[in-house]
């Protein structure tokens, strides 16, 4: 167990500039657009009556979108991650110096994946707390100088931080889950391949439906059930749920939608494609593995 804890620590080690410097670098521009914002008279907070009281409200979308924004870097970093991470030992020689430890190939590509869903996704979102803190401090500091703040509007940036907190983190953990298959491809791919991995595993896909189509027949490659299937799993699982919520709900101002909205996230997940990708994931590990071992022998 320490020695599949130390790779996984290693993983963040050897990549921690793109998940924790760089993302600490883009902070301090968010903090400073969100001080331009508040100086230059983009966001004017001399309000009075109910309107200061639904400042904070306002607040909720750019916090959330902010959220998405870091979920979207996440998600395209951590696939580079898997086209780089998978191929690094065999790029810097460093295969034999590996092979020397006591735990198997099929471990250290483990803790590669592992390390994918859990050190380095958890250290972007803790920038993603740190960045939506930051910005809502600098939001309740303006309307201090502004005199337009007041104990309702610290309580509502509260609320705010609590609800996208909670949805981020949950919508996060069901991302990660939905995808892992096509993490694990890529990574698996890399081993052989190297950074090829990433516009091979997009070409894969589309070979696999033009073999169908070929065998089974249909109108082209995109008209079949491979394709289809590809396509639902390489949609976003809260895809349409914003728009039914915000239709539907106050979403951010009550304390507790935050929380209504990831349980409703998870009600809708298809928890079986999710087991199945788990399982897909750890077979192309294995393969992957045993090509790796037997290459190295070679």
């Amino acid at each position: 167990m320490k020695a599949f804890a130390a790779l996984v620590h290693r993983e963040f080690i050897e990549h921690r500039g793109a998940f924790f410097i760089g993302p600490l670098l883009l902070v301090g521009v968010v903090v400073a657009m969100t001080v331009l914002a508040f100086t230059v008279g983009r966001v004017d907070v001399r309000m009075t009556g109910s309107i200061v009281t639904g400042l904070s409200t306002m607040l909720f979308w750019p916090a959330l979108i902010l959220g998405v924004a870091w979920g979207l870097y996440l998600l395209a970093t951590l696939f580079f991650y898997c086209a780089d991470g998978f191929a690094a030992d065999k790029r810097n020689n460093s295969m034999l110096f590996w092979k020397s430890m006591p735990v198997s190939d099929f471990t250290m590509l483990l803790a590669k994946l592992v390390a994918a869903i859990t050190i380095l996704p958890g250290a972007v979102y803790g920038i993603v707390l740190i960045s939506m803190a930051l910005m809502l401090a600098t939001a309740q500091i303006a309307m201090m100088i502004n005199g337009t703040s007041g104990m309702t509007n610290l309580m509502g940036l509260g609320t705010i931080f609590w609800n996208v907190a909670l949805i981020e983190l949950v919508q996060l953990v069901v991302s990660l889950l939905w995808y892992l298959p096509f993490m694990a491809l890529v990574g698996a791919m890399a081993v052989v391949v190297g950074r090829w991995a990433i516009p091979l595993s997009l070409i894969l896909p589309s070979l696999a439906a033009t073999v169908e189509w070929v065998t089974l027949g249909g109108l082209h490659p995109f008209e079949t059930r491979t394709w289809d299937y590809i396509a639902y799993r390489a949609s976003m699982p809260e895809a349409g749920m914003v728009e039914q919520w915000v239709a539907e709900g106050p979403l951010g101002v009550d304390v507790n939608s935050g929380l209504a909205y990831a349980l409703d996230l998870i009600s809708r997940i298809d928890w079986l494609q999710v087991g199945v990708g788990v399982l897909f994931s750890l077979a192309v590990l294995y393969i992957a593995s045993e090509y790796r071992r037997r290459a190295a022998a070679n």
